[in-house]
């Protein structure tokens, strides 16, 4: 029969309640296979009993929740040698084991404890960890424990269980697939802690000896590039390291799930880019280029990612990055360095050679990975030549100094744009060469630096790293978009400078820096009174209306969110970085996507799962936005344990006198409703603003659980790029070959 997949590995968080029930078996007591006898562990979570899986008759000794109707079961006992009939009988033997007999009196399982009893009586006790124990009976101390099933997990590991070695006892702690439903014989995959090279956990499927899937190194924090991120069901892993033991355990997160497509690095292209057009990324990808080791390689900064396989890596804990850096390019095979250890600013070194494989792109807690790359100088003189021809196409002219452009109002001009070449050496000069003490900030572009001219005029200004091959396509984008757009509430770009292979944006300084930096803090919150959000909710709507209706290209931002919207002097909204919008001829209305990009908490839940956006994803961004406006709260860390309520929930609860601010959160609660056709566009929002019309009764918000789109929606049927895959852990794939 079939193994089950690697999906079979199952983590449960385990939640105690209070009652009692007989947890304990003691040398006079047997447990038999009667339909009426079983332990149940003293908070009522888990039953120790007998049980048939699926459709098999046999009977097994097992563990499952005692709660949940659905029987799961997180521990069998004789899981290879099955009973035929209900003769089974489990006892504590003379030697102080458990004992697990026939009607034959055969021994069919047997703990087999390494630790000898003492002349004292021994109890099993089935823990409210689900742990079965075997100790002495007035011992219970766990670090005496005689025997532990935790020490011998079959599929599945439970919050503070241990996976991977314990060294002084020469004990593996891993799990293995059970082979079917109906059968709980090991299968073929296991998920274990492998010590060759640096630690690393890894799926394997032991019939072709192939990896399945593998966790990122361990950083000192977290698994890079791992995070379980299923709602109501979300988990952390950690690394325990000591003289005698190195294992995993695991603990609860609380982050959303999302959507992966693969990419290649920069510098690398797809090894068959047929293949790669219609989704297979199987083959992985090359280098663009071939490393000479000379001295024009450079090393490229991937931020964020589960690091490649470190099976045939080589690691240093004491050397500092800038000596790791060193020692690669002494050994003209090292491919890529990084830190092991990210705490208190980096340390460690760690070498990759030869291949990079396995790497996912995780903004929230992966890690940089310094890549080895050959000089690519054609890739900023193509985007200078871009650059110009947008320039030269609206008639600009260099000037000397930079000048704002009309406000624009709710409608495009239609006026040539006023966007300067400025020299690169008037940048570095206004930004103090670039100085760490005017850094605003850094995205996947490169940093954003503060600036002042010559005669005076603050500037805000985005240089793209050399080493972003993300950033390159972002900047690129924003070009596209923001040089069509003009309006009070969309930040302005003011220039430009592509000199000896810089690129610069440069845009109006906002003093007041971004909206989260006021709303989230305890303090400076309280320097926005309702007059103050309630402007800031309006300016952001009509930001997107224009964006969405009066733009000469309609423009979807896919990343609306409180961190992306700037403040001027006198706290007005500027809605910014473009770098993910999108645009739409005027006949079109809705896209798809294989490559989800955007902030999780503030993504509409039709563009998360599916890949599908249009203005009604803005508009359901806007929605969180406006209630995290009223309620001071973040979208992805609100939870009120009482209620079992998220932030939206928590909107819904709250009361107040003045009818501005209920109306504000029912329109926030009105733009995150699950479904498109059911939130409003722009339009209306800042007709339900501006008014005091009845508006219509908001849906339940919650959360998105169908993988389909109602019929009825907006978009298309089919995807037109290609097929989305859901994945449990990443937004985007990168496999360099």
């Amino acid at each position: 029969m079939d193994d089950l997949l690697c999906s079979s590995f199952v983590i449960f968080l385990i939640f105690i309640n209070t009652c009692f029930a007989a947890d304990i078996l003691n040398v006079k007591q047997t447990l038999r296979d009667d339909g009426n006898s079983s332990l149940v562990s003293s908070g009522g979570d888990f039953e120790l009993g007998f049980f048939s899986p699926g459709s098999s008759k046999n009977r097994y000794l097992g563990i499952w929740f005692k709660k949940v109707s659905n029987r799961t079961v997180v521990w069998v006992a004789n899981r290879e040698a099955p009973l035929l009939d209900t003769s089974g009988v489990l006892r504590i033997g003379a030697n102080g084991n458990l004992e697990l007999v026939n009607g034959r009196n055969s021994t069919m399982w047997f703990s087999n404890s390494t630790k000898s009893a003492k002349n004292e009586p021994v109890v099993a006790q089935l823990m409210d960890s689900s742990n079965l124990v075997i100790r002495h009976e007035n011992d219970t101390d766990p670090e005496k424990y005689l025997w532990q099933s935790a020490d011998h997990p079959t599929d599945h590991i439970l919050s503070g269980m241990k996976l991977g070695w314990d060294l002084s006892r020469g004990l593996e702690r891993y799990l293995t697939s059970w082979k079917s439903v109906s059968d709980p014989s090991p299968g073929n995959y296991t998920f274990r802690m492998y010590l060759e090279g640096y630690p690393q956990m890894k799926v394997a499927d032991g019939s072709s000896s192939t990896t399945s899937f593998r966790f990122g190194p361990w950083d000192g924090i977290q698994f890079s590039g791992v995070s379980f991120n299923i709602p109501d069901l979300n988990f952390d892993l950690k690394l325990i390291v000591t003289d005698t033991e190195i294992y995993s355990k695991f603990d609860v997160n609380n982050n959303s799930r999302p959507v992966s497509a693969c990419e290649c690095l920069g510098g690398f292209v797809p090894r068959s880019l047929e293949k790669w057009k219609l989704a297979d990324w199987s083959g992985g990808c090359v280098r663009s280029a071939p490393l000479t080791c000379g001295s024009g390689e450079e090393f490229q900064k991937i931020p964020g990612l589960k690091l490649p396989d470190t099976q045939t890596s080589w690691f240093n804990r004491s050397m500092s990055l800038a000596d790791c850096e060193t020692e690669c390019r002494k050994n003209c095979s090292c491919t890529a360095y990084s830190n092991v250890d990210i705490r208190q600013g980096g340390s460690g070194c760690m070498l990759w050679f030869g291949d990079l494989i396995d790497m996912r792109n995780y903004a929230d807690n992966g890690l940089p990975l310094y890549v080895r790359t050959a000089s690519q100088p054609g890739l900023f003189v193509l985007l200078g030549l871009i650059l110009i021809y947008v320039y030269r196409k609206r008639k600009l002219s260099s000037k000397a100094t930079l000048k704002p452009t009309n406000d624009g109002g709710n409608e495009d001009q239609g006026q040539d744009l006023e966007l300067p070449l400025v020299e690169f050496e008037e940048i570095a000069k206004a930004t103090n060469n670039f100085s760490l003490n005017n850094k605003l900030g850094e995205g996947g572009f490169g940093p954003v630096y503060k600036g002042t001219l010559v005669d005076g005029q603050e500037i805000a200004v985005k240089r793209l790293s050399k080493t972003s091959n993300q950033g390159l396509h972002e900047f690129k984008n924003e070009v596209k978009c923001i040089a069509e757009l003009q309006h009070r509430n969309l930040v302005r770009l003011l220039g430009c400078s592509i000199e000896d292979g810089e690129m610069l944006l440069i845009y109006e300084y906002m003093s007041n820096k971004s909206l989260d930096v006021f709303i989230f803090d305890k303090e400076l919150s309280m320097s926005l009174d309702w007059p103050k959000r309630y402007n800031i909710i309006n300016g952001i709507a009509k930001g997107l209306l224009y964006l969405h209706q009066d733009s000469r290209l309609r423009i979807i931002h896919r990343d609306l969110k409180a961190g992306n919207i700037l403040l001027d002097h006198e706290m007005s909204p500027k809605i910014s970085d473009f770098g993910l919008a999108r645009s739409f001829a005027d006949n079109e209305s809705a896209a798809n996507t294989i490559r989800v990009v955007g902030t999780y908490g503030y993504m509409a839940p039709e563009y998360a799962i599916e890949g599908l956006f249009s203005v009604k994803s803005d508009s359901y961004s806007f929605g969180v936005l406006v209630l995290e406006i009223v309620t001071g709260k973040k979208i992805r860390q609100f939870y009120n344990s009482k209620d079992n309520l998220n932030l939206l929930g928590h909107a819904m609860l709250g009361s107040c006198s003045s009818s501005e601010v209920l109306r504000a959160i029912h329109i926030g609660l009105l733009c995150v409703q699950p479904y498109p056709q059911d939130r409003p566009n722009m339009t209306y929002v800042v007709s339900m603003l501006d008014s005091e019309n009845e508006l219509p009764k908001p849906k339940q918000p919650g959360f998105f659980t169908d993988n389909r789109v109602q019929q009825g929606s907006e978009y298309p049927s089919h995807h037109s790029e290609s097929s989305v895959t859901n994945n449990d852990l990443s937004i985007t794939v990168l496999e360099p070959r």
